[in-house]
């Protein structure tokens, strides 16, 4: 399997989303025992309520699981500002003269509200390897876009 690559802020938001799941867990099985007293279980919509959060809480948890042995740590001290890759933060002039702020993260980490874009998005794939001063055109899903590379930063 791939790895996954995270920063440490990224790896512990992920351990911390598995203790909260782990600690939900018996609190829903509290919940199906107490369903199961209240009869037929045929039309008791609050026990297959919490089967199906259990359920979803048990897939959730296997999943960060095996993610987490995954993991490979972005390790800031190692990286440069020469050159765009995954974990640095670039700083682009659109040709409106608009200019944004991106963080090229893990998928896992990706969060557009946080401006931290996923390395496998077209606007990452298109800065790739880029360095400060070029300017780039990219392929995006609203059409093709031209961004200068104004600064690279970590």
């Amino acid at each position: 399997m791939a790895s996954i690559y995270l920063s440490k802020d990224g790896r512990n938001k992920m351990i911390e989303e598995l203790e909260r799941l782990k600690a939900r867990k018996p609190l829903i099985q509290e919940e199906i025992a107490r369903a199961r007293e209240h009869g037929d279980l045929k039309e008791n919509a609050e026990y297959h309520a919490a089967k199906e959060t259990l359920t979803n809480i048990q897939r959730r948890i296997a999943e960060l699981e095996t993610k987490l042995t995954r993991v490979q740590i972005i390790d800031d001290a190692l990286l440069g500002t020469d050159n765009i890759f995954i974990g640095v933060t670039v700083k682009l002039k659109d040709a409106d003269g608009d200019e944004y702020d991106y963080t090229i993260v893990d998928i896992e980490e990706a969060n557009l509200n946080e401006g931290k874009i996923s390395v496998q998005s077209p606007l990452s794939q298109g800065l790739l390897g880029h360095k400060v001063g070029e300017t780039v055109k990219i392929k995006l899903p609203a059409g093709e876009q031209v961004f200068k590379i104004i600064k690279i930063s970590r």
